[in-house]
């Protein structure tokens, strides 16, 4: 019986220029509405929604037929097209001026009463969502999110296809390589006791067509990692990832910002402005605290270290002792705003980025109200003021510790003052660029150097005469790109030389033989030409929920995961046969 239905238009499609068309619609009723004689029938597809009319007198045995609709079943129907009547048009609907009158129905599936509405609005849990995600797949909102991830992809692969990239694929079973996240690993029956690893990236494999020649290379890829999530991470997440010969970084920041603006010219329709600022790594952290400043309002970060030399306010007098810093922040006409509560709260704020608490002062029209003005002499009190730009009905919060958690609680302190005061304008579109990172971190745990991005980006020419000499003090060739506080991406110039690689691996403390064993196909390829080359990797997942106003990843990817990493729909990760661990050769230890 279904077999003659065959879809001539979806259910968003008719308009009054299809008036007497027959039409075939197939789709998923929506909502059923009896109005005694005859039955309207809301018809979903995902273009959106038809009303389709089932009046006894054009057909019967489909008005018997349509007496059992219930939501959610799956039905076709041919009909005409119709105007409808004087007073009927719904002009919420793009298909509001017209309607269907049915002469044929056929019920192709029936549907159970789902655990909530797919389409409309309910307060729902977040658990429930995910273990009928398509269901909730259904809702509007989830619709448009996934066409603007294609959208985004589209224009993607139309921008390097004419900046003459080649996609590739690289493999998805490869060798553990362990610097940074823990690999996801996966036994290999053929060879027992032996694992390959899911790519964290595809980072080696893409150096290396640049030793091939390929010249530019680009992916739209699933990369894994093993570790903690947050509202923005997932243990697999897609990555925009490219890499090019012969480039440098003014090159590669224009291409990438004539992608940029592609992106939100056909996705959006918006017009940005192109070249992006950029700001080095220090200038970033010394004005807004952090690496990926949110850049949609002024608030800025004031060092007030010189001026409290000598203070008799013991916290700032020890972190200054101690080798630390005292830096503030002065939000303009607030002193009404941030109520001695709304103070106490960025006080928790504050610490819980390890600050051991928050010092402040407002401006009065009778004086300054802070209970720390005592401890300073009235000249320092006006060298602060005076440094700050301070104006009556200002409030000047402070933090005084190591200079890392001085940036840190800042930084954070910066986005609590500015979303409580309403100053970051969510209309606006602030990329920027952060170059010139540190090339290594010094981690106290293992008590050796890592590298801040990886082992594999160049040092800044300037700074390579200090890998022996000052290695805390090289700068490294990465770059950051940030959209309004958030990092969507990041890449480097990368090591092209053998031996330079090679003094890399000695400073993050990986031996000969280890960086043997680890890297040793990436070193053997060195040898054989390799190009200067420099690439840079994208969060898809990120740029569009930045794109899509979403609050969470979780919203812009079909089938997410949850914070602890497991499919609720598919329940996996799940327990295997016995038969297949042994097959792998492969036991638990229970002890």
């Amino acid at each position: 019986m279904t077999q003659k239905f065959v879809r001539t238009h979806h259910c968003n499609e008719l308009r009054e220029g299809d008036l007497d068309k027959t039409v075939t619609l197939c789709g998923w009723v929506h909502t059923r509405r009896d109005h005694g004689g005859l039955i309207f029938i809301d018809l979903w597809d995902k273009r959106g929604l038809t009303q389709v009319v089932l009046n006894p007198q054009i057909d019967q045995l489909a008005h018997q037929e349509a007496q059992s609709l219930r939501g959610n079943y799956v039905i076709a129907v041919t009909g005409t097209v119709r105007k409808r009547p004087e007073g009927m048009v719904n002009p919420k609907l793009e298909t509001g001026a017209i309607e269907v009158y049915v002469a044929d129905l056929a019920i192709l599936n029936k549907s159970e009463t789902p655990p909530f509405p797919g389409w409309e609005e309910a307060e729902v849990s977040e658990a429930l969502r995910l273990k009928h995600r398509y269901l909730d797949l259904r809702s509007p909102e989830l619709q448009r999110n996934l066409k603007t991830r294609y959208d985004i992809t589209r224009v993607v692969r139309n921008v390097l296809h004419e900046a003459d990239f080649t996609e590739v694929e690289t493999p998805m079973l490869t060798k553990s390589t362990p610097e940074g996240a823990r690999d996801y690993l996966v036994p290999s029956r053929l060879n027992p006791e032996k694992f390959y690893a899911l790519p964290q990236s595809p980072q080696l494999f893409k150096q290396i067509l640049m030793v091939s020649g390929l010249d530019r290379y680009f992916q739209i890829t699933k990369c894994f990692r093993d570790e903690d999530l947050r509202q923005d991470r997932q243990p697999e997440f897609t990555q925009i990832d490219m890499e090019m010969s012969f480039i440098d970084e003014p090159q590669l920041f224009q291409l990438i910002e004539s992608m940029m603006k592609a992106i939100y010219k056909e996705v959006k329709g918006i017009d940005i402005p192109t070249p992006f600022p950029i700001l080095k790594y220090q200038d970033a952290i010394d004005r807004y605290g952090s690496d990926k400043p949110d850049l949609r309002f002024d608030l800025e970060i004031v060092d007030l270290s010189k001026e409290v030399e000598g203070t008799d306010f013991k916290v700032f007098a020890e972190a200054l002792k101690n080798g630390g810093q005292v830096r503030a922040l002065n939000a303009k006409k607030s002193s009404e705003a941030l109520s001695r509560k709304v103070l106490d709260d960025l006080t928790e704020v504050a610490k819980t980025y390890g600050a051991k608490g928050m010092a402040w002062i407002k401006v009065n029209a009778d004086g300054l109200q802070s209970p720390i003005a005592k401890f300073f002499k009235k000249e320092m009190l006006d060298a602060m003021m005076a440094k700050l730009g301070a104006e009556v009905g200002d409030t000047i919060v402070f933090a005084a510790d190591t200079p890392r958690i001085v940036a840190d609680s800042l930084a954070h302190l910066r986005l609590a003052i500015g979303k409580h005061l309403n100053l970051i304008d969510t209309s606006l579109i602030r990329f920027a660029w952060v170059t010139e990172f540190p090339l290594l971190e010094w981690d106290e745990t293992e008590k050796r150097y890592v590298a801040m991005h990886h082992p594999f980006t160049s040092p800044m020419d300037e700074d390579l005469g200090k890998m022996e000499s000052d290695p805390a003090g090289m700068r490294a060739r990465a770059y950051d790109l940030v959209l309004n506080g958030s990092e969507i991406g990041g890449g480097s110039i990368r090591i092209h030389n053998q031996d330079v690689q090679k003094k890399m691996f000695g400073l993050l403390g990986i031996g000969k033989e280890e960086a043997q064993v680890k890297f040793g196909f990436l070193l053997e390829a060195l040898q054989y030409g390799a190009p200067p080359h420099g690439g840079i990797a994208f969060g898809l997942d990120r740029i569009a929920t930045i794109l899509c106003g979403a609050a969470s990843i979780r919203d812009v990817i079909a089938f997410p995961k949850t914070q602890k990493a497991t499919c609720l729909m598919t329940q996996a990760p799940s327990a295997i046969d016995p038969k297949q661990l042994k097959e792998l050769k492969l036991k638990f230890d229970l002890s």
